[in-house]
C-alpha cells in the first residue's frame, strides 16, 4: 500500500524568545571594583572605594593625558619637520655650479692671503678646493677650505630651524663633497671663539651660507694631499715590485698618521696632487724668485738678455750627448747649451749678455743630480784685464741670489725645511768668497779628506764623491757651503777654454759649488781663430766639421774682443740651497732618460 501523508502535520519550531541585549560592564578601577558601583568596605562586601585610591586614580588618568599630548605633539613637529625636509628651503643655496645659482652680487671677492679685521662680518665669496669635511651631528659641518699654495681656512654650515640659509640636506651635501673638488662658497667672515689649529688662517673663520659644486674629484684619488706633501725616499723612475714584508712596512702604525711615503714615480703618475701639494708649490715659488733675483743682479751690471735657440743644425761642442731629430727633409739637434751663441753675441758688438733657456743633454746618468732637460741661467762678458772679472761677477750674482731669497721667501723656506729638515746653507760676506785652484782642492782632499782620496792626482777631473767630500772639508775649515775652484786641468776641460799662459797643463776655467755638489762651469774663451783651431785639432776634433767650422768662422769674420762666461743650472741651486735628495724635485716636469711623462 502506498504510504499516506500523516492527517496531523507538525507545526513550526517556536520562535526563540526576544531578551535584551547585555549591558556593557564598567571600567574597573584600580582595586578591581566596577567604577560606579559602591565599593566594597574593607573586610566587607558593599564598602565604597578610598579617597586615597581615587586620587591615585585620578593621578594616573590626568599622567595618561599628558603623555598624550605630548606624543601628538611631538608628531606635529616631526610631521612639520619632515615637511620642511620635502620642501627644503635651502634648494637654491648649493648643488653643482650653474646659471640658476649664483653668488650674491655684493658678495666681496676675497684671497685667504689678504682676509682681515675689514672682512669680519661682510659677506664674501671664495672659490677654493674642498680638502676634507666632518659632520657634527646632522645638522652642522665643518670643512677645511684650501686656496692656492698652502693659504686655507676653516667653513662651518649650519642648519637652521626654518632650513633657510642652511638646511639639513644642505649640510649633509656639503659633508659628502669629496676633497680636493673645487666649490664655490659664499658666506659670513667671523672670529673663531679659539684660533683654528691646522688651518693657516687661524683668526677667522667662514659661515657659509652658500656652496656650489663647480669641479667634482673623484671618490678615490691616486693619491692624497697628505701623501703628495710628505718626503720622498724612492726616487727611482721604474716601477718597483715590493716584497710583501715591504707592502706590510709601508702600512706600519708608526707612520705619522698612518699615511705611507709615496715613490717619486707615483707623484709623477699623479701629477695633479703632486703639483697641488703646498710642499712643491713652495718650492716652484723659490725657484721662480731666485730666476728673478739671477734677472735683477745681472741687468743692474749692465746685462742685455737675448734668447739662444733649442733648434741647432749641428751638433754643438762636437760631443755625442745630443738629441737627433728629423727636421723636414735633414736631420736637427736640440741645444746642449747656448755656448756658442752666447760668443756670437759678443762678438756681435755686446759687452754683457745673458739667457734663461732650457738645455738639453743626451746622457744617460739615472741619478739624483742629472736630468736630460734643465734650465740653464748663461752669461757671457768681455774681458778688460782679467778673466777674475767674470768669477767676480758669477760669485756676486749668486751671493747676491743666497741674501735675498732668504727674505723674500722666509715662509716657503720653512714650508720646505719642515717637510725636508738641513741644517742653514752658509755662505760668506761679499768680498770673502773662498775660491781654491782645482790643485790646492786636490791638495786638501789628499792631507784631510777620507782615506780612499789620498792619492787623487791634479790632471784629472774630480769624481762627485770627490766634490762632496771636498764640500765637507770647506765647510769645517771655512765656515761656507758656497766656494769656487779655480785653474782646472786642461784635459777636463772643452776645446773653447782658454790654456792658463803661464802653465798651459790649466786653463783659465772655474767650477762654483754648493754643499759640494758643481752648480756652475765657466771660464775664458779662446777668441783668436788660429789658437781655436789648433786647440780643436789638440781634442782630436775636425776643426772643419759641420757645426765646428761656423764657430770657428765666427772669429775669422771680425775681431772679437776677449771674453768669459758661465752656465749656471737653477735646477740645481735650488734643490742643493734646500738641500733636498734629488733635483728632479725642483724641476716642474723632470725628464730623465726613463721619463718623458707627463
Amino acid at each position: 500500500m502506498a504510504d499516506q501523508q500523516p492527517t496531523n502535520p507538525v507545526p513550526p519550531p517556536a520562535e526563540a524568545p526576544k531578551t535584551e541585549p547585555a549591558a556593557t560592564p564598567a571600567p574597573a578601577v584600580p582595586d578591581g571594583t566596577l567604577a560606579g558601583t559602591p565599593a566594597p568596605a574593607p573586610g566587607g562586601e558593599g564598602a565604597t572605594i578610598s579617597k586615597k585610591a581615587a586620587k591615585k586614580a585620578e593621578a594616573k588618568a590626568k599622567k595618561e593625558a599628558e603623555k598624550a599630548r605630548r606624543a601628538a605633539e611631538l608628531a606635529a613637529k616631526q610631521a612639520a619637520a619632515n615637511a620642511a625636509q620635502s620642501e627644503d628651503n635651502a634648494k637654491e643655496n648649493y648643488g653643482p655650479e650653474s646659471p640658476e645659482k649664483q653668488i650674491s652680487p655684493d658678495a666681496i671677492e676675497i684671497h685667504l692671503k689678504d682676509i682681515g679685521e675689514e672682512h669680519v662680518g661682510k659677506t664674501v665669496e671664495l672659490r677654493a678646493w674642498l680638502q676634507n669635511a666632518r659632520m657634527q651631528g646632522a645638522k652642522m659641518v665643518f670643512v677645511e677650505l684650501r686656496e692656492e699654495g698652502n693659504w686655507s681656512i676653516q667653513g662651518i654650515a649650519t642648519a637652521s630651524p626654518e632650513g633657510n640659509p642652511v638646511s639639513r640636506q644642505m649640510a649633509k651635501w656639503i659633508g659628502s663633497i669629496n676633497p680636493e673638488s673645487f666649490v664655490v662658497v659664499e658666506g659670513t667672515v667671523a672670529k673663531p671663539a679659539v684660533p683654528v689649529k691646522g688651518c693657516t688662517v687661524s683668526n677667522y673663520e667662514l659661515h657659509i651660507t652658500k656652496c656650489y659644486l663647480h669641479a667634482a674629484a673623484p671618490a678615490m684619488l691616486g693619491m692624497t694631499l697628505a701623501a703628495a706633501n710628505r718626503p720622498i725616499t724612492n726616487f727611482s723612475d721604474e716601477e718597483q715590485q715590493a716584497s710583501v714584508e715591504q707592502k706590510v712596512e709601508k702600512l706600519s702604525i708608526s707612520e705619522p698618521a698612518g699615511i705611507p711615503a709615496a715613490s717619486m714615480l707615483t707623484h709623477l703618475d699623479n701629477i695633479v696632487m703632486h703639483k697641488r701639494s703646498p710642499l712643491q708649490q713652495a718650492i716652484a715659488d723659490i725657484r721662480a724668485e731666485m730666476k728673478q733675483l739671477y734677472r735683477e743682479y745681472l741687468r743692474s751690471q749692465g746685462f742685455k738678455e737675448f734668447e739662444p735657440p733649442c733648434l741647432i743644425g749641428a751638433a754643438s761642442e762636437g760631443g755625442a750627448n745630443v738629441f737627433r731629430l728629423p727636421y723636414f727633409d735633414k736631420e736637427a739637434y736640440l741645444a746642449q747649451s747656448p755656448q756658442f751663441y752666447k760668443q756670437i753675441e759678443i762678438a756681435g758688438g755686446r759687452k754683457r749678455v745673458f739667457s734663461c733657456g732650457p738645455v738639453f743633454r743626451a746622457e744617460n746618468s739615472n741619478t739624483p743630480r742629472h736630468m736630460t732637460e734643465f734650465t740653464g741661467l748663461d752669461m757671457e762678458m768681455e774681458i778688460k784685464k782679467d778673466y777674475h772679472e767674470v768669477l767676480d761677477v758669477l760669485e756676486n750674482c749668486l751671493l747676491y741670489i743666497f741674501r735675498n731669497i732668504k727674505e723674500r721667501c722666509a715662509k716657503e723656506i720653512a714650508l720646505v725645511r719642515s717637510v725636508y729638515p738641513c741644517e742653514e746653507f752658509l755662505f760668506p760676506e761679499p768680498g770673502k768668497t773662498v775660491r781654491l785652484t782645482f790643485a790646492e782642492g786636490q791638495k786638501l782632499l789628499r792631507e784631510e779628506g777620507p782615506e780612499e782620496f789620498r792619492n787623487v792626482r791634479d790632471d784629472e777631473d774630480m769624481t762627485t764623491p770627490q766634490e762632496k767630500a771636498l764640500g765637507a772639508l770647506v765647510r769645517k775649515k771655512y765656515g761656507t757651503d758656497f766656494y769656487t775652484l779655480d785653474k782646472f786641468p786642461e784635459s777636463a776641460r772643452p776645446f773653447y777654454a782658454k790654456e792658463d799662459p803661464a802653465n798651459p797643463k790649466v786653463t783659465n776655467a772655474y767650477d762654483l759649488f754648493m754643499r759640494g755638489q758643481e752648480i756652475c762651469s765657466g771660464g775664458q774663451r779662446i777668441n783668436d781663430p788660429v789658437e781655436l783651431e789648433a786647440r780643436i785639432r789638440t781634442k782630436g776634433i775636425d776643426p772643419n766639421s759641420p757645426g765646428i767650422k761656423e764657430y770657428v768662422d765666427i772669429f775669422r769674420q771680425a775681431g772679437v774682443p776677449a771674453h768669459g762666461g758661465g752656465g749656471i743650472g737653477l735646477d740645481r741651486v735650488v734643490a742643493w740651497y734646500l738641500n733636498l735628495p734629488s733635483v728632479h724635485l725642483a724641476a716642474y716636469y723632470p725628464r730623465t732618460p726613463k721619463r718623458l711623462l707627463p
